[in-house]
């Protein structure tokens, strides 16, 4: 095992060789445009700001108002172990996630979405894959895709929470 200071040396020399540093740039400009998009693309959502994460996830959450209201959220998510991006339905706190764990785990949710059990750290009640093999150099039918996914899963868990 590394130490600390073997573990900034590799670091800094991968940050030196450049590939690095223009890939995270690329990502967090993608994520920036992509925020924006759904920012200026509904103006019925209310769309976050950008958590850029500790190279765990870089993600921003929309607000749909049947959701909200509820004080429910979506998550659009690029899970950096994972390598893909992904959208979420996580709850304002975690009791309101625990609260509809159980109404989703007890539902006849079958949709091919993961339910995720509460645990500490755990952010999602549900997960969906959106895009894992992507090319940020067509990041017009990128943002195509995960906006027509990101749709369809909201419509599905909005569905959902009125049948239920």
């Amino acid at each position: 095992m590394n130490s600390f200071r073997e573990d900034f040396e590799i670091f800094r020399w991968q940050l030196e060789k450049g590939p690095v540093k223009r890939a995270y740039r690329a990502l967090l400009a993608y994520m920036l445009s992509l925020r924006n998009h759904f920012k200026n693309g509904d103006p019925g959502y209310a769309v976050s700001g950008l958590y850029q994460g500790y190279m765990d996830m870089t993600y921003f959450a929309l607000f749909p108002p049947k959701l909200k209201s509820r004080g429910l959220k979506i998550a659009i998510v690029f899970n950096y172990e994972a390598f893909r991006f992904e959208v979420w339905l996580s709850g304002k706190n975690q009791v309101v996630q625990r609260q509809y764990w159980e109404l989703f785990r007890e539902g006849r949710w079958d949709d091919g979405y993961r339910v995720i059990a509460p645990a500490k750290g755990v952010d999602s009640i549900i997960e969906c894959n959106l895009v894992e093999d992507f090319d940020l150099g067509d990041p017009d039918a990128m943002t195509a895709r995960i906006e027509t996914d990101t749709a369809a899963f909201i419509a599905e868990v909005e569905r959902f929470l009125a049948e239920s």
